[in-house]
């Protein structure tokens, strides 16, 4: 028997053996939190991308088990000036901080901080830089949800109904 026949018998047994431990891939369609959690945000830019980029992952649900609610900011600093004293590169930092409550009881079940960042040219026009920074907040925006996202799926099996 060569190594190549051998190498996908056992290919093919682990993924058997996974699919009969109950194995779910945790960014599914079908995740245990899907349509379970109600997002507030505030009603800023910022806040209406990343509310939109969690229903996005999570789903829209009429009928909450959870309120997840989150605030995010950022900033911007200057990364790259010239002689000149023009600013050629910005980057916007973004922190989000969210807690999630049970919809009957409003019992914290978790609660998180998260940080990252992005970047921007301002080399082009006005309209260009502005175009640049607007696409900037908005990937700010969607990284910090995706952030949330994940945390929240690795504490779901612990969730209370």
């Amino acid at each position: 028997m060569s190594s190549r026949t051998l190498s996908r018998r056992l290919y093919l047994l682990g993924l058997l053996a996974l699919g009969g431990c109950g194995f779910a891939p945790v960014y599914g369609e079908d995740n245990v939190l899907r349509g379970q959690i109600t997002f507030e945000t505030r009603d800023t830019v910022p806040g209406f991308r990343l509310r939109e980029r969690l229903e996005q992952r999570l789903g829209v649900t009429e009928v909450p088990a959870y309120v997840l609610r989150a605030q995010i900011t950022d900033r911007r600093r200057s990364l790259a000036i010239t002689t000149s004293g023009d600013n050629q590169r910005f980057n916007v930092l973004g922190t989000v901080t969210w807690v999630l409550t049970h919809a009957t009881t409003g019992e914290t079940l978790a609660s998180g901080r998260h940080e990252t960042f992005t970047s921007y040219a301002a080399t082009g026009s006005t309209t260009a830089t502005q175009a640049a920074e607007t696409d900037a907040t908005a990937r700010l925006s969607v990284a910090l949800a995706d952030m949330i996202v994940s945390r929240l799926l690795l504490l779901a099996p612990g969730l209370p109904r």
